[in-house]
């Protein structure tokens, strides 16, 4: 927990000291931060692309199903217009009358094309089965590969993710050192700006620019802020400013 120290006259330059060496500590921790979740969201989406392709795979084994479904439906349907037309050829003995002759014909006729029609289709899907039996071991090399890269990848993610985290104690014992020598209040305010403000509570004043907005302070407030009399906020981002000539802010 942060406290305040009444025992020692605390000058504006203190607190603005304070206040960036606290904001460094933190903008660095959001860097070990960012950098370990975009190590994680990489091999998220490694994961991902992996989980895609094994369900393409399903969906190939799904389309075949669906094939020899439809090769085992037109095969009783060929058998059946087989039987059908030696039926009706075994019937040609029988009849009497050209015109009976002729119905049989067609009958006999019409029966073989579409036996043909569907030896054709069967053909056709023999031949797509074929194509997607190919891709199917295609794509499970591709994935098989994909796999083990992933493993390696993510064996060697999580031991930087490891070292990194380690890393971060040493920042984490400094924010909490630092932390604790500030004013309650004043670290509460810095705390909710750096929610707000996308990290970044404290800016410089650059030639009356607010190096956090760029909007331009107004002139008697800008030479307030020069004087270093007085504690000023951002009028736009009601962000913390101070002024430091830029070649001396490093």
């Amino acid at each position: 927990m942060t406290k305040s120290q009444p025992d020692r006259r605390i000058t504006l330059n203190d607190i603005i000291s304070q206040l960036i060496a606290l904001q460094k500590i933190d903008l660095q921790l959001d860097t070990i931060d960012n950098t370990v979740k975009q190590k994680q969201e990489l091999l998220d989406q490694q994961a991902a692309q992996l989980a895609q392709r094994e369900s393409d795979i399903d969906d190939l084994h799904e389309q075949i199903s669906a094939l020899e479904q439809e090769r085992r439906t037109l095969e009783l349907e060929l058998n059946e217009e087989l039987a059908h037309v030696k039926s009706r050829q075994s019937k040609m003995m029988q009849v009497q009358t050209g015109r009976e002759q002729t119905a049989l014909l067609k009958e006999i006729e019409d029966g073989k094309q579409g036996i043909k029609e569907k030896e054709e289709k069967m053909v056709g899907i023999m031949e797509e089965v074929e194509s997607l039996t190919t891709e199917i071991a295609r794509q499970q090399e591709l994935a098989k590969e994909e796999a083990a890269l992933l493993q390696k990848e993510t064996d060697s993610t999580q031991k930087e993710i490891a070292a990194i985290i380690n890393s971060k104690k040493e920042h984490d014992s400094a924010r909490r050192k630092q932390a604790g020598i500030m004013d309650v209040r004043l670290f509460n305010k810095y705390s909710l700006l750096r929610e707000r403000r996308n990290g970044v509570a404290v800016v410089n004043v650059l030639d009356g620019v607010c190096q956090g907005c760029f909007m331009s302070l107004p002139p008697q407030q800008y030479n307030t802020l020069l004087r270093g009399d007085k504690h000023l906020d951002c009028p736009v981002c009601q962000r913390i400013i101070y002024h430091l000539p830029q070649e001396k802010q490093e």
